[in-house]
Order: structure tokens, then sequence, then C-alpha cells
């Protein structure tokens, strides 16, 4: 943090990821990177991710309220607690990962988020048309798995929600789209506290570039109604591919 042009790194990568996540996604794909770039390793990088991008799950949730108000308090509660379920069984089984373990599998697990996010729509709407005239089924073990995912690695949750509840036969996006910030700011919560209690955070660095996003997130939010989104999914992409490339020869 003494580096100024560390301190330049971490600014840039916060703001950079709160526009995407504004806009369409992915800022984890510049905050993980950006943390191991100034020296961070891996696991208290991807720990410090988590908290870096944490707050814009909280008023991205609030946007939805009605549509998650009206979804009914009990399949809610369950939800929440298969993320809470989830976020502490991911996060404590990154903390038992070794170090040389989880550098290998970082560039598989950006690779299999940045696919995902590539396709993500297509896999949404294959599985949705699958599920056509069926009732929206609520089966609690692919929910807890995908949370433990996002416990244990944050990038391309958002991305595996949506198509979780495509699966699930849900159709109305903006009910989708509150579901998946509300699952994601109950088990980053979960998370942060396993990390916190780990004492595996890098709090000067998370603070910073979490001021950095919700400034970013705020840029974003006025960008995405006027920047298609097709465009900003490819060059989400392109970042997310050239640094599944830069982990994979590092």
């Amino acid at each position: 943090m003494g580096d100024p042009y560390h301190l330049g790194i971490l600014i840039a990568a916060g703001f950079f990821a709160g526009a995407l996540n504004a806009i369409a996604g992915g800022g984890s794909f510049l905050t993980f990177p950006a943390l191991v770039y100034v020296g961070v390793p891996p696991i208290p990088a991807n720990a410090t991710s988590t908290v870096a991008v944490f707050p814009g799950y909280l008023s991205s949730a609030l946007g939805f309220f009605k549509e998650i108000k009206n979804f009914g308090m009990k399949p809610l509660l369950k939800l929440v607690g298969l993320a809470v379920i989830g976020g502490v069984a991911g996060s404590l089984l990154l903390l038992v990962t070794p170090s040389d373990v989880f550098r290998f599998v970082v560039p598989y697990l950006l690779l299999f988020a940045t696919v995902l996010f590539a396709f993500g729509d297509r896999v949404s709407v294959f599985l949705a048309e699958r599920r056509a005239g069926e009732a929206p089924s609520r089966p609690w073990l692919p929910t807890l798995a995908v949370s433990t995912y996002g416990g244990y690695f944050n990038g391309g949750l958002g991305i595996v929600l949506l198509a979780l509840f495509s699966a699930q036969g849900y159709r109305d996006l903006n009910l989708m789209n509150g579901l998946k910030n509300v699952i994601s700011f109950i088990l980053s919560a979960a998370s942060i506290a396993t990390f916190a209690v780990a004492g595996i955070v890098e709090w000067n660095e998370a603070a910073v570039m979490a001021v950095a996003a919700t400034v970013g997130g705020y840029a974003g939010a006025a960008i995405a109604k006027r920047l298609p989104k097709r465009i900003a999914r490819r060059f989400i992409v392109c970042v997310g591919l050239v640094m599944t490339v830069l982990f994979f020869v590092n």
C-alpha cells in the first residue's frame, strides 16, 4: 500500500470492477488479478477480492426489493440458509486448500468463469426452453453446490446463479436478478466472516478497492443506460481470457 503505483492499480481495478458489475458483471476478473499483481498471495487475494466487490451486492438487491418481497418469505429464507451454509463451506474449503494447489486451479477457475460468462445467456435460454411450461422447482442440492462454489471462488457467480434459476424454471428476469444478488450478498457475507476469523483478508487493500468499486458502480450505472450490453460483455470476456492466459503461463 505504500507504493503509489500499486495503489493506483488497486484503485483502477476497483473502479472498473464496480463499473463492469453495474453494466454486465465480471468485476472479479479485475480485482483478483490486480491483487495478485501487487503481491498478495492467491488465497488471500481471492478472500480480499470477495470483500472488495461485496458492498455492491446489497445495493443491487435493494433495487429488486418488490420482486424479492413477492417471492415469499419461506422460500427466501430457505435460499438464504443454503447461501450461508454454502458460503461457509466454500470458504472453509479454500482455507484448507494448499497454496500450490489453489495456484494450479486458479487458471481453470478463471477459464470456467470466462466461458460461462461468454455463453451464459445461451445456457439460460437453452435451460429455459427445456423447462417451458413447467412450474419452478426448488431443489436444495444444486443451490447449495453453487453457493459453495461462490464461497470458494467468486468469479462468474452471478452467471452460474442465473443459469441455476433458469434450470429450475424461473422466468421473471427481475426476480432472478434480485435472488441472484441476495444469494451473492449472503454467501459473500458468510465467506468474509470466515476469512476474517482466519485472518487472511488484506483489509487496507480491500477498503481501497471497495470504495473505488462503489464509485465505479455509480459511473457504470450511468454508462449502462447508453452502452450496448453485448459490447460490455465482449470486453469482459476478452479481459477474462487475457487473465486466464497470464495465470496459465505464470
